[in-house]
């Protein structure tokens, strides 16, 4: 202990500059399969929620991975509020989302709606935009898709109080 004091009183004397800087690491990603599970109290919180996937899928797509779509087996289990994000008739409403999920259904997300919740809502298949399943149950999807091995992902999507300038 007597030897770890003056190691430990030099370290809190060092100038934060000293310490050295942080280095980039490659970790080998490979194939991924991902279940997203959203759930939210407001249907305007898909929009936050989907940068998750993006943030998913992005650095997976690009350099240096670069993966192909092929590689990415991820599944979206909506049973939330912001079921009505996905149904035709409110398209205008939540425009920037649908076209968001539209695009990530071409690289092979697959978007679940519970039929559960849809029921809820009143709404019957072919209400829905034309990328959406509609499964039985959204807990039961998870559940599946969990036992198959994909690994679950919940967003937390919070309100930012601060922009990131103020915080810096």
């Amino acid at each position: 202990m007597r030897k770890l004091l003056p190691l430990l009183f030099g370290l809190a004397l060092t100038p934060y500059s000293a310490m050295g800087d942080g280095k980039p690491v490659q970790t080998p990603y490979g194939e991924q399969k991902v279940v997203f599970d959203f759930y939210f109290d407001a249907p305007e919180k898909i929009n936050l929620a989907l940068y998750w996937v993006r943030s998913l899928i992005n650095p997976l797509l690009d350099a240096p991975y670069n993966l192909a779509p092929e590689f990415l087996d991820i599944v979206v289990v909506i049973h939330g509020t912001e079921i009505v994000t996905t149904v035709q008739h409110n398209y205008e409403k939540y425009r920037d989302a649908v076209d968001r999920m539209r695009y990530y259904s071409e690289l092979g997300v697959h978007f679940k709606v519970c039929g559960l919740a849809a029921e809820d809502y009143g709404y019957k298949t072919s209400d829905f935009d034309d990328f959406v399943e509609l499964v039985p149950s959204g807990i039961t999807e998870l559940a599946h898709w969990q036992l198959e091995g994909y690994a679950l992902i919940t967003p937390q999507v919070m309100e930012k109080k601060h922009s990131i300038e103020e915080i810096r």
